[in-house]
C-alpha cells in the first residue's frame, strides 16, 4: 500500500517516539537510533509503508536489537500480553472499516471488539503516539497486545486482500 500524505505525520511521530522509548529503555544506543532515522527517511521517500519502520531497520538492517527482546521488554516491564494473529479471522465490521494506512503507519491492528472494548495488537506499543492515536480513533476502552512486525504485516496484507475487488469471470 502506498502512503497517503495524511498518514505521513502519524508514521513519523510513531517511529520517532518508538525510537526514543527504545533508547530510554536501554534497548538501543542513541547513535543507532540516529542511523536508523536517516535510513527511515530514505525509505519514507519511496512511499512504501511496509519498509518504513524504525524497528525493522534497527532489528534487521542494523542488527542492534532483537525484535524478540523488545517484545520481551514490553511483556516483562509493562505487563502487556502477546498475540499471534496468523490464524485469527477479523470480524467483518472491523475488516471493512479499519484504516489500513493508519495500521501501516503505526504497525498496529484492531483485531476484535466485544461489548464496546477493542482488542488491538501492535509491534509499536512503546510508542505513546501509537497508543494515543488508536485509543482516540476507536473511542472506547482498548486492551493492548504486542506482536511482531511480520505478524502485523501479514495481518494487514490479509485485510488488504479481503478488500480487493473480486475479478469477474467472463460470460460464456
Amino acid at each position: 500500500m502506498i502512503m497517503t500524505p495524511e498518514s505521513r505525520p502519524l508514521l513519523m511521530r510513531a517511529n520517532r517516539l518508538l525510537g526514543a522509548s527504545l533508547v530510554e529503555a536501554n534497548l538501543i544506543k542513541i547513535e543507532s537510533l540516529e542511523a536508523a532515522n536517516e535510513r527511515l527517511l530514505e525509505l519514507i521517500a519511496t512511499g512504501d509503508y511496509r519498509k518504513s519502520s524504525v524497528l525493522a531497520i534497527l532489528a534487521y538492517e542494523l542488527q542492534v536489537v532483537h525484535e524478540a527482546d523488545v517484545l520481551q521488554h514490553v511483556m516483562d516491564e509493562l505487563g502487556v500480553g502477546i498475540v499471534d494473529l496468523r490464524a485469527y479471522d477479523v470480524p467483518e465490521d472491523l475488516r471493512a472499516t479499519t484504516d489500513l494506512n493508519a495500521c501501516w503507519a503505526t504497525w498496529t491492528i484492531p483485531f476484535d471488539h466485544e461489548e464496546g472494548v477493542y482488542f488491538v495488537a501492535t509491534a509499536y506499543y512503546l510508542s505513546p503516539a501509537v497508543r494515543t492515536y488508536w485509543e482516540k480513533q476507536l473511542g472506547g476502552p482498548v486492551v493492548w497486545y504486542c506482536s511482531n512486525l511480520e505478524i502485523i504485516a501479514d495481518y494487514i496484507e490479509k485485510l488488504e486482500a479481503s478488500r480487493a475487488p473480486t475479478p469477474v469471470a467472463p460470460a460464456k
